[in-house]
């Protein structure tokens, strides 16, 4: 690798925790604004996390350990195994979402709506980390996409995984920010 590929990838890179700190950040003024809101009057103080959460969040930690396999299976150049790993990947997102609005739905059959008059202030600040986090998985599951692509064409090896290295920080990122949503929510009353 020439010097100048090495200052791209070192750019790329920084610009990637540079999107990651901003998410962060954003994640962090949610918060802290649930913890404001929370001193509110018509808080909910007694309401149940729904237990497809915790499912969700075991298959998120599960896609990490996938994701991780398929890197190690990249390093000793076992494409297949790499590229199984990140189909399994991106399945168990697929679950993850799909228990996402199952907890939705729990949500609702407790009686508590997002919007309008049934709505509370703590199931719409749930409603909006939930999905702006799910938002940030969507990308994550397009990048995903691209990974796996791109190894079906052989471009990542041993010796070039750039784009598979980015991909494989944001996914576990993701699963950090998630891990952190869920235990700030089930834990802050």
């Amino acid at each position: 690798m020439d010097e100048l590929e090495i200052k791209h990838n070192k750019a790329k890179k920084m610009m990637l925790w540079g999107g990651m700190i901003s998410m962060s950040m954003t994640f962090a003024g949610l918060t802290s604004a649930y913890v404001v809101s929370s001193t509110r009057t018509d808080w909910l103080t007694k309401f149940e996390v729904p237990t497809a959460f915790a499912i969700s969040t075991l298959l998120i930690l599960l896609s990490s350990v996938t994701f991780f396999l398929a890197k190690k299976s990249l390093m000793v150049e076992n494409i297949k195994r790499s590229k199984t790993l990140i189909l399994t990947t991106f399945l168990l997102a697929v679950l993850f979402i799909y228990f996402q609005f199952t907890g939705f739905a729990e949500i609702i059959a407790q009686g508590y709506y997002f919007t309008g008059a049934e709505s509370s202030i703590t199931t719409s600040f749930l409603y909006v980390l939930v999905l702006l986090h799910l938002a940030h998985l969507f990308a994550g599951m397009v990048v995903l996409s691209v990974v796996y692509f791109r190894l079906l064409q052989g471009r990542y090896s041993a010796s070039h995984t750039l784009g598979f290295e980015l991909a494989h920080l944001f996914w576990h990122f993701l699963d950090v920010l998630w891990i952190y949503l869920y235990l700030f929510v089930l834990l802050y009353r």
